[in-house]
């Protein structure tokens, strides 16, 4: 019995989305620019020269990205020794939930609910409705923000007031940020896990809780974030792998964005270099013939939606030589796949995700090319390879 293991680079997008467009994303391609901005000497902090991804590279992440948008990318030009080819989506979105739910097999058969990017951005409803839950007399915020901007304009009044801070992006999201020590993380979550049905019925994706801590104006968000997402409407891949009597280990937010369906084991941390340490872990304990199902967020959160160039780069490498050391682990039979759900152009107009095509790079199963292929491939070729069902319509690239 052989064992898989599926990795989410969050917001690694390699550009050449056919509907970027659409989206108001054309031109968007989040590791291209990067490495081209490290070539040229523009991502020098904390790191210097071309990009360096020597392992991904080596799996197929340079020919990933020449296919998805036609351009080579500077630094990246091994011959590849995985199976590579380039993803894209179809479920009309460029959200967490709508790329994780397709990797897994599940197209989002619906049109979330999205938010006007105006002030207020919040019907008067939803508005007492969080007032009602939380206890105060108002909300701040009301307004499409970065999850930082919005601390460094709000935090003060926040204390002042107690009331809490609510926000939202692009994405089918409704976030409350709120001080750990004043307002209370209880309370917070408590907030937020009340408020979440109540907007999931009316598909809003997720109410995310974004506690922080800090006081004058030095803020600093938590790693106590807490994602309340909608419950997927089918069946998913951790659903046919936990149905098949397999046991399934999710990594960082995966049982947030599954609502814990299918899930044996959750595996969490402050943060990435947390995340990492049990991916490597688990290369050595997961179980004959499991599903580790990984998500590392910090490229979005930290570097994609602050657009910082120089950190997403100095991320990209670090997280390159910890995948080096998971795959260095994997035993025979084994099958690791590289990819992501959206991208996060740090060099784009705006601070959101923008719409592109993922890589998909494969270890354990050859070397070769295979091409384009959809999200719902993915959940395919891993359902394949452990012998379970497929939950969607995708076919196996294996």
């Amino acid at each position: 019995m052989t064992r898989a293991f599926l990795i989410v680079m969050d917001s690694v997008g390699i550009g050449g989305a056919p509907d970027a467009a659409a989206f108001g994303d054309e031109g968007a391609n989040t590791l291209l620019h990067i490495a081209q901005a490290c070539a040229e000497g523009r991502a020098d902090e904390g790191r210097s020269g071309p990009l360096k991804m020597p392992v991904l590279d080596g799996l197929g992440l340079g020919e990933a990205a020449k296919l998805a948008c036609g351009e080579a990318v500077p630094g990246l030009s091994a011959r590849p020794r995985g199976r590579w080819g380039a993803a894209t989506e179809v479920s009309r979105g460029k959200d967490t939930p709508s790329g994780h739910w397709e990797l897994a097999g599940l197209p989002v058969p619906f049109d979330w609910t999205y938010f006007p990017d105006e002030t207020p951005a919040f019907p008067p409803d939803l508005v007492a409705k969080v007032c009602e839950l939380a206890g105060t007399d108002g909300i701040l915020g009301n307004c499409h923000s970065s999850g930082i901007r919005i601390l460094e304009k709000l935090a003060g009044e926040h204390l002042r007031t107690g009331w809490p801070i609510c926000y939202t992006s692009v994405d089918s999201v409704f976030q409350i940020a709120a001080h750990e020590e004043h307002f209370g993380l209880e309370r917070l979550l408590a907030l937020c896990e009340a408020l979440a049905p109540w907007l999931h019925e009316r598909r809003v994706g997720r109410v995310i809780a974004r506690p922080f801590l800090g006081g004058a104006t030095d803020f600093r968000r938590t790693p106590n974030r807490r994602d309340y997402a909608i419950a997927p409407p089918g069946p998913t891949l951790l659903d046919c792998v936990s149905g098949a009597g397999r046991v399934t280990h999710a990594i960082g937010k995966i049982g947030d964005i599954f609502s814990m369906r299918g899930v044996s084991h959750l595996h969490k941390g402050k943060g990435d270099a947390d995340l990492a340490d049990h991916l490597i872990r688990l290369a050595d304990e997961a179980e004959e013939g499991s599903l580790t199902f990984a998500n590392f967020v910090e490229f979005d959160t930290l570097y994609g939606h602050t657009r910082d160039v120089a950190g997403y780069a100095r991320a990209l490498e670090w997280f390159d030589r910890r995948a080096g050391a998971f795959l260095a682990k994997l035993r025979p039979g084994d099958l690791a796949i590289f990819t992501a759900d959206h991208g996060n152009d740090p060099s784009f107009r705006g601070t959101e995700h923008t719409r592109e095509r993922v890589p998909v790079l494969c270890a354990g199963v050859g070397t070769g090319a295979f091409g384009h292929c959809g999200f719902v491939d993915v959940a395919a070729c891993v359902a394949a390879h452990l012998g379970v069902d497929n939950p969607g319509p995708g076919r196996s690239f294996l």
